[in-house]
């Protein structure tokens, strides 16, 4: 997908500013709404899960998107796992829960619970808060991931831990790997496409274009100790960069056929 031009033309802003940005906070209040009623009566999140899908789904056509699942069987190979993507930009979220075929928990920025109607969903959803600027916190909520993943609750987690300013991959941080190695669950690395370009850090117009969400072989934990933390940070991270290069990959595949012939 192109860049969007710089600076955004006139029609994309005015877009934005007349249609996507008045229609996504209608959703978002309406979605909020009901789903904040639904919680009063049902503990288990799945209605509240399903408004949310409901509600990403409104918000991807809203920006006038559509999404591409590649390696949609990856994502149903295991019932429990943690999910790890790359994060590039706000429509991340949204993308991530129309995506994913299954309930799950979503670990999140701390930040994001004072945001009215996004912030009182992830509370009244079970969503995970994580404050990566306290380690002792962040210690208590990855407790509370393995928890919700030993309970058979999949979890998805954006290691990188915020979203990316240039749209390259930023260093990432531990915590999918040892949610993972605790709960002694795989791993299923993601890589999304697009949504960069679509709503980049610093901007808040849109620039409508096809998305993509790759999911990748889920790498297995079964007797990793935590001492492999980094190891299998490494081999997440590896995997989301060669997920966001499938040339790369199937340049791979055909070196292996030939080597093997």
């Amino acid at each position: 997908m192109s860049r969007p031009p710089t600076p955004l033309t006139r029609y994309h802003r005015w877009r934005t500013n007349a249609f996507n940005i008045p229609v996504m906070t209608v959703m978002t209040i309406a979605c909020g709404s009901v789903s904040l009623f639904f919680s009063l009566f049902e503990k288990s999140g799945r209605v509240q899960h399903s408004i949310a899908r409901l509600w990403a789904r409104l918000l991807v056509w809203a920006a006038g998107c559509t999404v591409t699942i590649h390696g949609r069987e990856n994502l149903l190979k295991h019932p429990v796992a943690v999910y790890a993507s790359n994060h590039t930009s706000y429509m991340d979220t949204p993308v991530i829960f129309a995506s994913l075929p299954f309930q799950f928990r979503i670990l999140a920025k701390k930040e994001l619970w004072p945001i009215v109607f996004i912030g009182w969903y992830l509370d009244r959803s079970g969503q995970i808060p994580i404050d990566t600027r306290n380690p002792r916190a962040s210690l208590s909520s990855l407790a509370g991931g393995v928890k919700a993943l030993r309970s058979g609750m999949p979890l998805f987690v954006f290691p990188e831990g915020g979203r990316t300013p240039d749209g390259e991959l930023q260093t990432f941080l531990s915590g999918a790997a040892f949610l993972a190695i605790r709960a002694q669950v795989p791993l299923v690395p993601i890589a999304l496409g697009g949504v960069y370009d679509l709503l980049p850090m610093g901007t808040r117009h849109l620039y409508p274009g096809p998305l993509e969400l790759r999911a990748g072989e889920p790498i297995d934990t079964t007797g990793m100790t935590l001492r492999q933390t980094d190891e299998l940070t490494e081999r997440l991270r590896s995997a989301i960069r060669a997920l966001r290069n499938p040339a790369s990959i199937a340049t791979a595949n055909e070196l292996s056929t030939i080597a093997q012939a």
